[in-house]
């Protein structure tokens, strides 16, 4: 079955856990809440070459599920549209991971859970592809997480939440992009760079990118860090 044929089943076989929301819902972030793990796909080639996943921040702390008009998850379709455009007329499949609940949950780290069953759903319906992931915040530390499975090409981490002793050793031979406003109240750019010398020491080509306005949210001068994403997205994926 290829790709496409699958996207556009509303149900997912038993024991996978995907949801493909009608257009307009999409477009606006509205819809049914999606079942736990479930990867939302924005753009479905028929025969995808590759994939890039979008994970959206959250909270510290908060085992109730996402909200339907979920403000964290609409920040991200700028860039979703920022990617598509850049690959445009390639083969490559756009999505999201949607999570079960809006908190990492201390050991639980429950989006970074998600993340691998977004992986583990894209691996099994589309085969083996080279896939960039890139979060905001939390979504950003389960990337970074999620970074070692083999289809991970490269992760994006804008404004991510990266507290003391994070892994590293998983991120060898990856691509990893930090982009971090120094200004930024809610998460730490000295954490992001600091996590980016670490992963660098441990083999990642790590790279700390500092943007000189947005913040956290990345809404002052939103078009630069959306072309920051779509130019480095292209990059990674540059020989597929």
């Amino acid at each position: 079955m290829s790709w496409s044929a699958f996207a556009s089943r509303l149900a997912a076989p038993a024991g996978a856990a995907l949801a493909v929301m009608p257009a307009i819902c999409r477009s606006v972030g509205l819809g049914p809440r999606p079942p736990a793990g479930a990867l939302l796909v924005h753009r479905a080639p028929a025969t995808p070459r590759a994939a890039v996943l979008l994970l959206h921040g959250g909270r510290a702390e908060g085992t109730q599920p996402p909200p339907l008009v979920n403000l964290p998850a609409l920040r991200m379709r700028p860039f979703a549209a920022a990617a598509t455009a850049a690959l445009d007329g390639r083969r490559v499949l756009v999505g999201e991971v949607r999570y079960r609940h809006r908190g990492w949950n201390g050991d639980r780290r429950d989006p970074a859970k998600d993340a691998q069953a977004a992986l583990d759903i894209l691996r099994e319906r589309a085969g083996p592809l080279p896939v960039v992931l890139v979060g905001h915040s939390m979504g950003g530390r389960a990337a970074l997480r999620a970074g070692g499975d083999p289809m991970v090409r490269g992760v994006i981490a804008l404004a991510p939440w990266l507290p003391a002793g994070e892994p590293v050793a998983h991120l060898a031979g990856r691509g990893i992009y930090v982009l971090h406003d120094p200004a930024d109240r809610v998460t730490a750019a000295s954490d992001s760079w600091t996590f980016v010398r670490r992963a660098a020491a441990a083999g990642a080509e790590a790279v700390a990118i500092p943007m000189a306005v947005g913040g956290h949210t990345m809404l002052r001068s939103a078009s630069t860090w959306h072309q920051q994403v779509a130019r480095l997205t292209a990059d990674l994926l540059a020989d597929d």
